[in-house]
């Protein structure tokens, strides 16, 4: 078996069959299951559901549609303390190098800093967290103040 993964308590997240790529997610080993922000749930037939996935808390426009058969219906204590039904699909989900299948329950986490939670089960044997540390796996790069001027100079140049 390998070594698992140091991660810190918050890291970006893949789920390349849904064109996700670097969602913010925070590392969760008090809760079991793992949680996604979605908006526009649709019950579609067939035992599938169509949501949005919001990419960013300010950017609304940054958004995906998925469609995703619905692997259960469950039960959920979140953080608020009163139990609700939700609904639960499976995804390939990339953390670093590791992807693993893990159960999402769809929700809407908008008062929420982070659009993703990840739960101990999708973290077990594969990941230790250092809480001390977040986004040790990389963070993406911004364009610089520089990268910036020299773009806008070079508009300005060609015009």
């Amino acid at each position: 078996m390998n070594e698992p993964l140091v991660i810190g308590w918050a890291e970006y997240v893949d789920i390349p069959e849904w064109n996700v790529m670097r969602l913010r997610a925070k590392m969760d080993t008090g809760a079991r299951s793992s949680a996604l922000h979605v908006e526009n749930i649709q019950e579609v037939g067939d035992n599938r559901v169509r949501f949005d996935v919001r990419l960013h808390r300010r950017k609304l426009d940054r958004r995906v549609t998925v469609e995703a058969p619905v692997s259960r219906r469950g039960r959920v204590r979140p953080s608020s303390g009163v139990s609700e039904t939700r609904i639960f699909v499976v995804a390939k989900v990339r953390i670093g190098g590791v992807e693993r299948e893990i159960e999402l329950s769809l929700v809407c986490r908008a008062k929420m800093i982070f659009r993703m939670l990840i739960g101990r089960s999708a973290l077990s044997h594969a990941f230790v967290i250092d809480t001390s540390r977040r986004y040790s796996l990389g963070r993406p790069k911004k364009k610089t103040a520089k990268k910036k001027l020299k773009k806008k100079k070079k508009r300005v140049q060609s015009t």
